[in-house]
């Protein structure tokens, strides 16, 4: 375990991840201080170079592996740059998305297979992994219509649509029933219930790590 507390977000492109990291953010810092957020890809000059890459739609023709293997190298970078630094320092990290998307995303619906995904996941990591994953599940369908009212130009992975969406909601529900470190959140409520369901969890586990203020 380290020395902070590593937090992350998955679920599917509009299942909410950037209003309950938002919540979330500003309670820990009301609360318990030092916090560092992140996302994925990106969250350093090299990832963030990546990131455009991996979600400009005219790279729709990009192969799965080199897909696969381009989320990686942001991984790498973020985990080596930022992320286990600010984890020695004892502070809070918040990710939106890690490594899980990489399993939700290219292992199951792109069917990469889980074998190869896991491997270059923990060379990416050097082993890292969260503390606590926070599942926001919600129904394909729902979710393009909250996409919808945010308005904006759709990224790559957005525009594969709502059938590629399900199948990455299976991968993490098949994620979520094999590891207790992922929390499956009915992100179907209303923002303030799921919030509320949320900092309970981390409530409790800043008091065990003595990190509540």
């Amino acid at each position: 375990m380290s020395d902070g507390l590593f937090i992350t977000f998955e679920g599917i492109d509009g299942c909410g991840k950037s209003t309950q990291i938002a919540m979330l953010s500003e309670f820990i810092k009301e609360n318990s201080g030092d916090l560092i957020l992140v996302r994925e890809p990106g969250g350093t000059a090299v990832g963030e170079k990546i990131r455009g890459v991996l979600l400009d739609k005219k790279n729709d023709g990009m192969d799965p592996v080199c897909e696969l293997l381009l989320f990686e190298a942001a991984r790498a970078q973020i985990v080596s740059e930022v992320i286990r630094p600010a984890l020695a320092e004892g502070r809070i990290v918040i990710s939106d998305r890690f490594f899980d998307s990489t399993f939700a995303y290219q292992g199951y619906a792109r069917k990469l297979g889980e074998d190869m995904v896991e491997m270059l996941n923990s060379t990416a990591t050097s082993g890292l992994e969260p503390d606590i994953t926070f599942l926001l599940d919600i129904d394909p369908k729902e979710a393009l219509v909250r996409r919808g009212q945010r308005g904006g130009e759709t990224d790559r992975m957005e525009a594969l649509g709502t059938s590629f969406q399900a199948k990455v909601r299976d991968g993490y529900l098949k994620l979520a029933a094999k590891s207790d470190r992922v929390v499956r959140i009915d992100a179907s409520r209303d923002r303030d219930v799921i919030f509320e369901e949320i900092r309970e969890i981390v409530t409790d586990e800043l008091k065990k790590r003595g990190m509540q203020g």
